[in-house]
């Protein structure tokens, strides 16, 4: 049976390339250069680093003897002309301009000197017509009862090493930054989607394009209304952790968190439910930390949820897959799943 199962892979292998899934260029290659020449840009100290990994990664598909080495240079070159493009826009959208407004100062005012993000609601967003496309309604009046209702909660809740634990958690790289792309490489494995590069590229694109706008979307709101912060309302409210160097409303976090979650739910339904309770527990974490209003969490879902809209939207005009090539890879991860064992 072995025998014999070799020879299917083989052939099955050999079908899929003449059915639209040539070797040349390396898509292993050319994800690994485009990687690491951006990387190179933002990192230059450890350019030489990262080039290794990239030729690293691009010898292993020989090493496998899954493609040839003209298959690897070639793919090594194309990510790098596609990094250098991206690079190229990079420089343009307005991310390396240095603010040179002014704090306002006023009743409900956040109060600081240096305001981080300040000059992102000038990026150029990806997808969405302007930072202000989806912007949070005005926020209420500090002075008003609702206002004053959700700073007493806050001051009010029990910061408890469960709560306290979640909230330093999600404060951190890993909650903040990685354990999205966690959650979608787990899930592409068990549903075999890692097999098919293009599908998987897609996954990990729409996270980090979807991440982009949605922090542009919400320092819109930030710094269209600097409202001040819990703490800044109520001297007496102790944060868990420092305060952001940005004004509150609406929450960074729970646009961030719930635009993710809404993208890895359309990606894979079967754990909507789950991922969504992952980014309200995300979310909610930075009320727990004493840092942010219910209204923020509140207003930063919603706009999150919006973005990821219309994220979605886009792919699912542009999610088209030749039959011919989706019913081959269908057969080829059957077949390496043991269907012949």
């Amino acid at each position: 049976m072995a025998p014999a199962r070799a020879r299917w892979i083989r052939h099955c292998r050999l079908r899929c390339l003449r059915l639209g899934v040539p070797a040349y260029p390396s898509e292993h290659a050319a994800a690994a250069a485009a990687a690491a020449t951006v990387l190179a840009y933002f990192f230059p100290d450890e350019a030489s680093s990262f080039q290794a990994m990239a030729e690293e990664a691009a010898q292993s598909r020989v090493l496998a003897g899954v493609q040839f080495p003209s298959d690897s240079s070639a793919g090594l070159a194309l990510g790098r002309r596609v990094a250098e493009q991206v690079i190229a826009l990079a420089k343009a959208d307005g991310s390396d301009a240095v603010w040179t407004g002014t704090v306002p100062t006023g009743p409900c005012m956040w109060v600081g000197a240096k305001p981080a993000n300040a000059n992102m609601p000038n990026w150029k967003p990806i997808l969405l017509e302007a930072a202000d496309e989806f912007r949070s309604p005005t926020p209420p009046d500090c002075k008003s009862a609702a206002v004053k209702a959700e700073t007493e909660a806050v001051r009010r809740f029990e910061r408890k090493f469960p709560n306290n634990y979640k909230a330093f958690y999600w404060q951190s790289p890993s909650g903040l930054f990685v354990d999205w792309y966690d959650y979608a490489s787990k899930w592409m494995f068990e549903d075999k989607t890692d097999s098919n590069p293009p599908r998987a590229a897609r996954a990990y694109a729409m996270l980090a394009t979807v991440y982009y706008d949605a922090y542009i979307a919400s320092n819109d709101g930030k710094y269209a209304y600097w409202y001040l912060r819990p703490n800044m309302l109520d001297p007496s409210i102790t944060p868990l952790f420092a305060v952001p160097a940005h004004p509150s409303y609406p929450s960074n976090h729970s646009a961030l968190s719930t635009a993710r979650c809404e993208v890895l739910a359309y990606l894979f339904p079967d754990r909507a439910e789950f991922i969504r309770t992952v980014g309200k527990e995300a979310g909610d974490s930075r009320i727990w930390a004493g840092i942010h209003y219910e209204m923020d969490n509140r207003a930063g879902a919603a706009l999150g949820k919006a973005v990821a809209g219309k994220f979605i939207e886009r792919a699912k005009k542009t999610a088209q897959t030749s039959g011919r090539e989706e019913a081959c890879l269908i057969r080829c991860q059957r077949m390496t799943a043991g269907a012949f064992s």
